[in-house]
């Protein structure tokens, strides 16, 4: 994780008109903050996911998974691995096309942990999420081949199992992944 230090406080609106950094820079509380580059585990992962749920969920209209979609809202810009929008939320563009600018939440957000990334910012960002409206928030750790559950308004759940079914939120129902199935996208040939 690098942080930029601006020569002065930059507010969002400020932070929104500079140039996009390769990889993604985030706006929180007020600091410029470049997410680290994504690494063989993470990518492997986040390739895998966002396709597998949007099998479930998009032919029946019922919701659509982004990954790397900046998101801003609530005072922070946000740029999560994997976010997913229920179709009536998906901003769209005066065309009727899928809008270039996300000023709102998503329903659904997944960060996959990138060795040397701050376990604590990316759950900031979740619970930012949380508190805004998502409706459920996964943080995945491929190093320890866990998943943090971030349900809004109850505890946190770690699955470790490779048998343990992950929860979804339930517009994605028919999105049925265990612990094992998503681990087992880092093995070549899954």
């Amino acid at each position: 994780m690098v942080q930029i230090q601006p020569t002065k406080t930059l507010t969002l609106s400020e932070f929104l008109k500079l140039p996009e950094t390769e990889p993604a820079s985030e706006y929180i509380n007020g600091q410029i903050i470049q997410k680290p580059r994504p690494q063989g585990k993470h990518s492997r992962i986040q390739c895998e996911l966002f396709p597998a749920i949007n099998v479930a969920v998009k032919n029946q209209k019922i919701a659509l998974a982004f990954p790397e979609l900046r998101c801003t809202f609530g005072g922070r810009s946000i740029v999560p691995n994997v976010t997913v929008f229920t179709w009536e939320r998906i901003p769209v563009d005066e065309n009727g096309d899928v809008a270039n600018v996300f000023e709102t939440y998503p329903d659904w957000t997944i960060e996959i942990l990138s060795p040397g990334q701050s376990q604590t910012k990316v759950t900031g960002n979740i619970l930012h999420c949380l508190k805004n409206g998502t409706k459920m928030g996964w943080l995945i750790d491929p190093m320890v081949r866990s998943i943090l559950i971030y349900p809004p308004g109850k505890q946190p759940e770690i699955l470790a199992k490779p048998e343990e079914l992950l929860p979804v939120p339930d517009w994605a129902a028919e999105l049925r992944l265990t612990v094992g199935e998503l681990f087992g996208w880092l093995k070549l040939g899954s």
